[in-house]
């Protein structure tokens, strides 16, 4: 089922009158049979999203399709929808089965039919033996299955998903955020995916869309996002360790960083601008290399380091990542160079030059 949102807003407003903007003329299609990952920081308008399509919230302008039909103003039960909550909700005094089967007896399915289906759905979430557990017997991500067979058990149209992992231990998310993904392909149901961890979204998502302050900055494939950020915004956000900015300028179509020609080829007038550099862009090279750095401590991450330095003569942080044979120890000075595949040049504004 495509989900299509057509200049969505939704604007709260308190007792006294105060407006707050949570969204703001959102423009996105999601494709059917996809998984779709809606990422961004904390308050920046994600959930607001997802409980519009689910019906929770009322917009305050714009449209919401499924498919051909507008169902803006069609209520949560009918439209066909399947929704995981952060916090599960699963009712602690029914057994799973119970659970899972709730929707079921309130759709007035008969009893036999209703187990068997549940049983079904147990099965593909992998909790097929626990049925007769009640939710306190459960860790968390049992309970999390539990949420997800509910949901699925309806066969909605949309499974919705609203970070369904923060509750979850390190471990148990990369488990669980494996069966997601397992599951949605099984199902082919369009699934939506709220979660503020960028690396959640670019694991499982086949696109995601990045929100910030309410507004859209860009939806496509994971590593496609990652790798041509559309403003200075989306760079920062993706990239663990993030991207490294500095201050420069474009002087006679020239980039310079400190003085530094770092590249050439540039339109307009004279101007400052900001660089993103990703950290796995450097490379240590005493003779060829134009930045220098000391190195302030390093992190051993298995097969990579990444280093941790200041530019001479300031204070400025850089990280850089560098395969592990290359030595760098405290205190060194080294010098660097960069490859311009993921530089990229922002205007202060952070719209995106190149």
């Amino acid at each position: 089922m495509e989900v299509v949102l057509q200049h969505l807003s939704k604007h709260f407003t308190d007792k006294k009158g105060n407006v707050a903007k949570a969204v703001t003329d959102l423009n996105i299609t999601i494709p059917s049979g996809k998984l779709i990952g809606l990422l961004g920081p904390s308050g920046c308008g994600k959930s607001t999203t997802l409980y519009m399509i689910a019906g929770l919230h009322k917009p305050t302008e714009g449209k919401i399709l499924f498919g051909k039909s507008d169902v803006t103003n069609v209520p949560p039960e009918k439209r066909g929808i399947g929704l995981v909550f952060q916090n599960y909700a699963l009712y602690p005094h029914l057994t799973v089965r119970k659970n899972i089967m709730f929707p079921l007896e309130n759709m007035k399915m008969p009893k036999e039919k209703a187990m068997k289906l549940a049983q079904q759905y147990a099965d593909l979430v992998d909790i097929g033996k626990l049925m007769d557990r009640k939710p306190k017997e459960l860790s968390g991500g049992q309970q999390q299955r539990v949420a997800i067979a509910r949901a699925l058990v309806k066969t909605p149209k949309v499974l919705l998903l609203d970070e369904p992992l923060s509750n979850l231990d390190a471990r148990l998310r990369l488990q669980t955020r494996v069966e997601i993904r397992r599951i949605q392909r099984e199902t082919g149901i369009t699934t939506i995916f709220v979660t503020h961890d960028q690396e959640e979204a670019m694991s499982i998502s086949d696109e995601i869309v990045v929100i910030n302050n309410g507004l859209f900055q860009q939806m496509g494939k994971p590593q496609e996002v990652y790798d041509e950020p559309a403003n200075l915004f989306v760079a920062k956000f993706l990239g663990n360790p993030a991207i490294n900015i500095f201050e420069g300028e474009i002087k006679d179509k020239k980039l310079l960083i400190d003085g530094i020609e770092f590249d050439h080829g540039f339109n307009g007038e004279d101007r400052p601008v900001l660089v993103g550099v990703r950290p796995e862009s450097f490379r240590l090279d005493t003779e060829k290399g134009k930045l220098p750095i000391e190195v302030d401590y390093t992190e051993h991450i298995g097969r990579d380091v990444t280093v941790i330095g200041h530019v001479e003569g300031q204070t400025k942080t850089i990280r850089i990542i560098i395969p592990s044979e290359q030595l760098a120890t405290i205190g060194d000075a080294k010098k660097l160079k960069f490859t311009p595949k993921r530089v990229y040049v922002f205007e202060q504004s952070g719209e995106r030059i190149k």
